[in-house]
């Protein structure tokens, strides 16, 4: 059984002759306002899909946003009777959209900040077979509610993701996706705060290709982010998730690399010593044995480190791919 508790508005889905579904999920917290404008700004139908279904995400809302949500027809509703946090409400959403028979998913945040107007633009990559997973770019250099630091912060934050992810996207924190069913069953999230940046490395670690496309932003912002708080919560908290999963997904890289530069500088002050005692003046350099034996000792660890953290890494892999399948097999007889 998947980790939540689910109540839909609409019947569980059936071995019918069916069409392409798009199932638009929005993560709700508290969003009673902003909801009814970013629903209604939703395309229900265009070329290549047959079919378009809204998914409401709620993360334990104190306020009416569920009410609201099925008073606007909205088809499905998640509802999360505590918060869980984003990361966690928007891998629900995946599942239960693969539940529901969706071809393809598309996330969208519920604060009216992305112009819905742009959904076919990332079903198209899809479609074409380009992409299993497409990221909306927002001109950030041009959104007038977003300060100058801010701006900057994004920038940087993206252009780190590009270099970990080895993915040209230029707004990897932008929250307006679009997934198909293999990224549906095949993308895991592990992180609490935001599914955003680990997405896209965790993606290059199961073989789904992203792509980005420009899209448009609504003028002004109906509420701040609830995600950065400050510019200092938001360096602080990006990059430690950052860190943390590039670690997780690729601790091998990380572990070689520091048993590289620890055995090249212990190498290097052995090597030292060795010029200085063969010259006669050993005896007061013997600091470079002591520093450059500690550094060896430490390469030699990190060394090890990254082969049991390489078998480690293959079993997780191997118990995602099994995963995914029984998910396969699960969702297609829904």
């Amino acid at each position: 059984m998947e980790d939540y508790a689910l109540a839909t508005i609409s019947e569980p889905p059936t071995q019918v002759e069916r069409g392409i579904k798009l199932i638009v999920q929005i993560p709700c917290l508290n969003e009673e306002d902003t909801l009814p404008a970013t629903l209604a700004a939703i395309p229900r139908s265009f070329d290549g899909v047959d079919s378009v279904e809204i998914l409401v995400i709620n993360d334990g809302s104190t306020d009416r946003t569920v009410e609201v949500a099925r008073n606007l027809g909205v088809e499905h509703v998640l509802n999360f009777k505590t918060n869980q946090g984003l990361a966690k409400v928007f891998i629900a959403g995946l599942r239960e959209a693969a539940r529901l028979n969706a071809d393809y998913v598309i996330n969208l945040d519920a604060d009216n900040q992305y112009d819905a107007r742009d959904i076919p633009k990332l079903i198209a990559p899809l479609q074409a077979g380009r992409a299993d997973i497409v990221v909306g770019e927002r001109p950030i250099d041009k959104i007038e509610h977003f300060s100058y630091t801010k701006k900057k912060l994004q920038q940087l934050g993206s252009w780190v993701v590009r270099r970990l992810a080895h993915c040209d996207v230029r707004d990897s924190p932008s929250g307006f996706r679009a997934f198909n069913r293999k990224a549906m069953l095949r993308l895991f999230i592990f992180n609490d705060y935001t599914y955003t940046h680990e997405s896209l490395i965790a993606a290059k670690d199961s073989d789904l290709k992203v792509v980005g496309v420009p899209i448009h932003v609504n003028p002004g912002v109906a509420r701040p982010s609830r995600l950065m708080k400050n510019a200092a919560s938001y360096v602080f908290l990006s990059g430690g998730t950052i860190l943390r999963f590039y670690l997780l997904y690729n601790p091998r890289t990380i572990f070689n690399g520091f048993g590289l530069i620890s055995g090249g500088l212990g190498g290097f002050l052995m090597l030292r010593f060795l010029y200085f005692y063969l010259t006669g003046d050993g005896s007061g350099h013997v600091q470079s044995v002591i520093v450059g034996g500690v550094l060896l000792i430490a390469s030699m660890l990190a060394f090890i480190l990254a082969v049991f953290s390489d078998i480690m890494r293959i079993n997780r892999k191997l118990i995602q791919e099994a995963l995914a399948e029984l998910r396969q097999g699960r969702y297609s007889n829904s």
